[in-house]
């Protein structure tokens, strides 16, 4: 099936009060991981590539965009390919030309002023070639140099002045998720989050929410919440899968013994949480 746009997805998922899921993509598994989860849950999803993994491959962005695009448009479900993290100006300016439909620009370390005014560039930049843009407004916390402060929260006045300040089409917000996380014990703050969906007149992201439970994904999804961020739920079903087979079968040196149940652990994954979410 052809890409689906990224703006396509959100956009119905916010007229009709639900959520679409990303996912994160690093290895060509992960891609192939997706598109087997969604088939499975019969619903859409969005494969997103960020900039680490993006230097994980050498810096080179062209080879893992084009398997990640080339598993989507093998697959009968609804997916799109979606740039995210991307802080390098050069990085962002190489999404055209690589199936990209949507980037997330992040200068979230940046001084707000600075911020605003990088971002502003960015979704000016890429509106020009008809790509959405996601930005983020307060620290979501998890990655090296972020702040790792429980209480840091995204403020909704601030938040609506960062939108029209910008022209961003996406709002990704912290309201108590984390990066990184490998147990789903996160509290999400809700009545922000349906604050947040009052002021800002664009679709909220959720990032790090492979810490956040079935219920609170729901109940955050209710309360206004559009792109739903996962991916280190899918690294560790990955890493589980290959430990539990090597330790079984210590004297394997074929690597696709032990990717093939890694690749079904994260599809496995990724199809209950869109099953569970309930993002239909």
């Amino acid at each position: 099936m052809p890409l689906v746009s990224t703006s396509e997805l959100i956009i119905t998922a916010r007229a009709r009060n639900t959520a679409v899921m990303a996912f994160n993509v690093i290895t060509v598994e992960h891609a192939e991981a997706i598109a087997a989860g969604a088939e499975a849950a019969g619903t859409p999803a969005v494969l997103q590539i960020s900039e680490n993994a993006v230097k994980f491959h050498g810096g080179r962005l062209a080879p893992i965009a084009a398997a990640t695009a080339s598993v989507a448009r093998a697959s009968p479900a609804r997916l799109a390919l979606h740039l995210d993290h991307v802080e390098s100006v050069d990085l962002l300016h190489a999404a055209s030309a690589h199936d990209f439909t949507s980037v997330m620009f992040d200068a979230s370390k940046l001084p707000y002023g600075d911020n605003v005014k990088a971002t502003a560039k960015a979704a000016h930049w890429a509106h020009e070639r008809g790509l959405w843009l996601e930005a983020e407004l307060g620290r979501v916390g998890g990655k090296a140099g972020d702040a790792h402060t429980p209480g840091v929260r995204t403020d909704p006045a601030e938040a609506a002045a960062y939108v029209a300040g910008t022209g961003v089409d996406a709002l990704a917000v912290a309201v108590g998720s984390t990066h990184a996380m490998t147990e789903r014990t996160a509290t999400l703050d809700h009545a922000l989050i349906a604050a947040l969906r009052a002021a800002v007149p664009v679709p909220l992201v959720l990032h790090g929410s492979s810490g956040v439970p079935d219920a609170e994904l729901r109940g955050a999804v209710a309360a206004g919440m559009t792109k739903i961020n996962v991916g280190t739920a899918l690294n560790t079903a990955f890493t589980g899968a290959v430990r539990a087979f090597l330790e079984a079968h210590p004297s394997t040196v074929d690597p696709r013994k032990y990717l093939v149940p890694a690749r079904e652990a994260m599809a496995g994954t990724v199809a209950r949480f869109l099953q569970n979410v309930r993002t239909r």
